[in-house]
């Protein structure tokens, strides 16, 4: 793939044998499903008896040129082709919101500025390893229920990845000597709080006992957009007390519902701990719903890892998109979404190329879709309040490592979480580390007789800001340094003489590969949220305009993400007329839901 990504490709759409149509571009790795055939040079040259030569040609084309402009990479004249949907960014949102308009037979180009597929959900290989590019933790993908929306994405193309338990989602290892190993099992994981909090086993049973009960309202329902009415309304006849408990929940966070029920500063100060993993703030800024969604479906379906790497579930979507007749295109650099008269119509690409579509689905973030890909002079209002509720999250620092397998201790889990110090550190820049050693499940990720570790934590885009190379590169080092001397006191001894391969990335790495307005991972509250009442779900205030990943409901994670595509695809369907609708509804839902939205 890597070799036909850095060429030129010709395109010859399937028009009537008098039209000499082509188009030639540096895209990059294009594949195509349907009605067009797509070569690199190197192909048309050993394939002319297609075109031009052959018995075989169906419609005249000068291949001659086109191959001259194509190794001049010059561009040569683009059809007009529409689609009916045009997907930017194919992050683990961008696929599924693409891959579910395909199965609906909806004509949807997804466009990729990397060369594969996943965003932070990918992968990239080094020195015989291969390295997960973000989480390493799966919700979301096991096999019964509705919130396993991985699985479900991949089933809705064909596809399905082998999967290996994981028996431990993580382990704690926190101030005041405080562990705990959050067992798949929920009653082995409760068991160890109940050891550490005696005096508060009834409010244990309580939070976690209300954490069910809203991810067994979400589990009971059919998952698709909540911005179309006549879905709302038909689950609501089918489940009115699921649909209820959830409307109650919906402006409520986890933080104030645990002091409900529990008093110890140190549990609390655990929730905020669970919580932080969920979305990078502490329990008083978490939506109930996004808490529930993780700790529950991690004992329900329980945490399983794909054979192979994380990154094999964007590869399988994307290949599921193409045989569903959706196409797909890397190195495709989107600089503009064009707009006529209000309205989204297209997308303008870096090398100049305008592609135009009905709908446009941005899974950037919604400070790079309206400040970067929109002219910010004309944000809509509606944008400007969000921006005014929520704030960018940090980025991570991250360091992907291989070490010798004889330094980690036989036994040792999958997923670690350190503070080692102070509680009131949690949120610290570089204070908290997450760790996964994914081939302490799948030993083909590394070479025999090692590990991977993936680490990786909090920190800001300004700490890399105004730094000559070499200083940029030395203070990468030094923090890398640090965090590995902490692993090596707190878990691992004769850690830094047992690494064999070592790399470091910033918050400008994450926003180089990765696309995102300062390598962050999504929206914060910027005080105290009520729950997800503030949340924009996927329209915009753009006609034929919307927004698909961490930036919109229901938040950040991959089950969440995966959420937003199912949803995203859901409402583009119905207003394409593929799907059931009614326009006065949805008008008045959505002016609706844009009330509630000024009430947090």
């Amino acid at each position: 793939m890597a070799a036909l990504a850095a060429t030129p490709f010709l395109q010859f759409s399937r028009f009537p044998r008098k039209e000499k149509i082509f188009s030639v571009g540096r895209i990059g790795d294009v594949i195509l499903k349907g009605g067009s055939r797509v070569f690199s040079v190197t192909q048309l040259k050993q394939r002319r008896r297609f075109c031009g030569n052959g018995k075989d040609c169906k419609r005249k084309v000068s291949v001659r040129s086109a191959i001259a402009v194509a190794e001049k990479n010059e561009v040569a004249p683009v059809e007009m082709e529409e689609y009916d949907a045009i997907v930017i960014g194919s992050g683990m949102g961008g696929l599924v919101a693409a891959t579910q308009l395909a199965v609906r037979n909806v004509k949807v180009l997804l466009l990729e500025k990397y060369v594969i597929p996943g965003g932070s959900s990918g992968y990239y290989k080094r020195n015989g390893y291969t390295f997960d590019v973000g989480s390493s933790v799966m919700f979301g993908f096991s096999d019964k229920g509705n919130i396993n929306l991985v699985t479900r994405a991949l089933a809705a193309v064909g596809r399905k990845l082998d999967l290996i338990p994981d028996p431990t989602t993580v382990h704690y290892h926190l101030p005041n000597d405080l562990n705990v190993q959050v067992h798949r099992k929920f009653e082995d994981f409760v068991d160890e709080l109940y050891k550490r909090f005696p005096h508060e086993k009834a409010g244990i049973d309580g939070f976690f006992g209300e954490c069910w009960r809203v991810f067994n309202a979400l589990n009971s329902l059919e998952l698709k957009s909540l911005e179309e009415p006549l879905y709302l309304l038909g689950q609501f006849f089918k489940n009115p007390i699921a649909c209820l408990t959830l409307a109650y929940y919906l402006p409520q966070n986890a933080g104030a519902i645990a002091r409900k029920h529990i008093k110890d500063p140190e549990l609390l100060s655990y929730i905020d701990a669970e919580c932080f993993i969920v979305s990078t703030v502490d329990a008083l800024r978490t939506p109930m719903i996004n808490c529930a969604m993780v700790v529950c479906d991690r004992h329900y379906g329980g945490i399983n890892y794909p054979i192979g790497g994380v990154g094999r579930i964007a590869v399988q979507l994307a290949e599921g998109l193409v045989e569903k007749g959706g196409q797909i295109q890397y190195k495709a650099n989107v600089k503009s979404i064009l707009v006529d008269s209000d309205k989204a119509v297209g997308v303008q690409l870096a090398n100049g190329r305008k592609i135009y579509a009905k709908k446009i689905i941005s899974n950037a973030t919604r400070w790079d879709t309206f400040e970067k890909l929109l002219k910010p002079s004309e944000m809509p209002e509606r944008e400007r309040m969000f921006q005014k509720i929520y704030k960018k999250s940090p980025s991570f620092f991250s360091i992907h490592m291989g070490v010798k397998a004889e330094v980690l201790p036989e036994g040792t889990d999958c997923h670690h979480f350190i503070l080692e110090d102070d509680w009131s550190r949690l949120q610290e820049p570089y204070r908290t580390i997450f760790l996964s050693i994914p081939t302490v499940l799948d030993k083909s990720l590394a070479p025999e007789g090692h590990h991977i570790l993936h680490i990786f934590t909090v920190a800001w885009m300004d700490d890399f800001e105004g730094l000559s190379r070499e200083e940029y590169n030395a203070k990468k080092e030094s923090i890398a340094d640090d965090i590995v001397e902490r692993l090596e006191k707190k878990l691992f001894p004769g850690l830094k003489a047992a690494t064999t391969f070592r790399e470091a990335g910033s918050p400008k790495t994450h926003r180089r590969f990765l696309a995102r307005d300062e390598g962050t991972y999504g929206p914060i509250p910027a005080g105290i949220p009520k729950g997800l009442l503030g949340m924009p779900f996927n329209t915009t205030a753009v006609d034929s305009l919307y927004c698909v990943g961490d930036s919109c409901f229901p938040g950040q994670g991959v089950i969440a993400v995966c959420f937003s595509g199912v949803m995203c695809a859901h409402r583009v369907a119905a207003d394409l007329g593929v799907e059931k609708s009614n326009p006065i509804l949805d008008k008045g839902l959505s002016n609706l839901l844009a009330w509630f939205r000024t009430l947090a």
